[in-house]
């Protein structure tokens, strides 16, 4: 446990905490884990409802204004962009120094649209944390200050299985939501299925604004009701166990900063497929570790799927350099790099 003098650190991570009302883990129920290691780690908000989860947030700020040494804010480019704004402006307000962890893939946008209040709260942040290159190269653009640290993952939960040979077993774990493009999955399935009657989807994650209902629908007008199987949200354990049984894992968001799922899959030795937008180029080296499609392009998931079907070197090359890239990200390798710059944060200077 880190300390200063005799006193323990104490920092106070702003973000969605939303594990026990059933949405996936995001990385900030992953990362207030890992620094508890190092820190004395309170947070802030488990609160479901928007508003009263803002408020949730300002008021633990407050709260633990003297105690904690820093503040770590999950930043997103949508409405919860609203929410670190506030938090960064109550922080400076009370000279606490404090660290947007950028985390939505979409963000660039953002800074374009907001480009006032992005300053207010990048500019006077001790640093701004990415988790991709992508990110921190756009907000270095604009004169922010940016630590790239990636996420992280704990390479021993992930057994690792090289796919030398492979069958079109497609899985997809994300949550059903309009941005990551579910319904893509489905129809990349109704393509290779017609090279390849075996093939089979897997589909993993929470419904998030209804576009599991999107899926059915999908799946009932092409006919794939024996191809599809759904699943809502599992524990990480139960669908890594069922991650056994597929060897492609195709990832079809149209916006994307850093995912862990693609790094889990990784380390899993999965073929990845994923759409080439935000941070995933940072992630996949096209035909080294994994395999980039355009955004929307089924037919581009379909050949490529079944290319490495025939081509089982490939399959086994993609596979290997997948796990030896996702060993970079286990959290030993992690680790300092958050103590470094949270440390480094503590003897910023805020101005309000």
């Amino acid at each position: 446990m880190r300390t200063t003098g005799q006193r323990t650190v104490s920092i106070l991570y702003i973000g969605n905490l939303l594990t026990r009302h059933g949405l996936n883990p995001t990385g900030a129920d992953t990362l207030t884990e890992r620094l508890r290691q190092d820190f004395t780690v309170f947070t802030a908000s488990s609160v479901r409802n928007q508003i009263g989860r803002m408020l949730d947030m300002l008021r633990s700020i407050l709260l633990y204004r003297g105690r904690v040494s820093v503040v770590l804010i999950d930043t997103y480019s949508t409405k919860s962009f609203n929410y670190a704004f506030a938090c960064g402006m109550l922080c400076r307000l009370l000279r606490i120094p404090y660290i947007p962890v950028l985390r939505g893939g979409n963000l660039p946008a953002r800074l374009q649209r907001s480009p006032r209040m992005s300053r207010m709260l990048f500019k006077a942040a001790a640093i701004n944390v990415s988790p991709s290159s992508y990110l921190k190269e756009v907000f270095e653009r604009e004169g922010y200050k940016v630590a790239c640290i990636p996420n992280s993952i704990d390479i021993g939960d992930y057994p690792y299985r090289n796919r030398s040979a492979v069958s079109p077993k497609l899985l997809y774990v994300r949550a059903y939501q309009k941005i990551y493009n579910p319904v893509l999955a489905v129809q990349v399935l109704d393509e290779v299925s017609a090279r390849h009657r075996e093939a089979r989807l897997c589909m993993v994650g929470p419904d998030k604004d209804g576009s599991l209902e999107l899926v059915r629908r999908e799946i009932s007008r092409l006919g794939l009701a024996n191809r599809v199987m759904l699943h809502g949200k599992l524990s990480k354990k139960e669908w890594i166990a069922l991650s056994d049984e597929y060897d492609f894992f195709i990832n079809t968001t149209n916006y994307d900063n850093m995912p862990v799922s693609v790094m889990e899959a990784m380390a899993l030795g999965m073929v990845v497929i994923s759409t080439n937008v935000g941070g995933v180029p940072a992630l996949i080296d096209h035909l080294k570790n994994g395999i980039l499609v355009e955004p929307n392009d089924a037919q581009g998931f379909v050949d490529w799927i079944c290319r490495v079907i025939e081509e089982p070197e490939l399959a086994r090359h993609l596979s290997a350099a997948a796990r030896e890239k996702a060993l970079s990200f286990d959290w030993s390798a992690v680790r300092p790099q958050w103590s470094r710059v949270i440390t480094n944060a503590m003897a910023k200077e805020v101005n309000a």
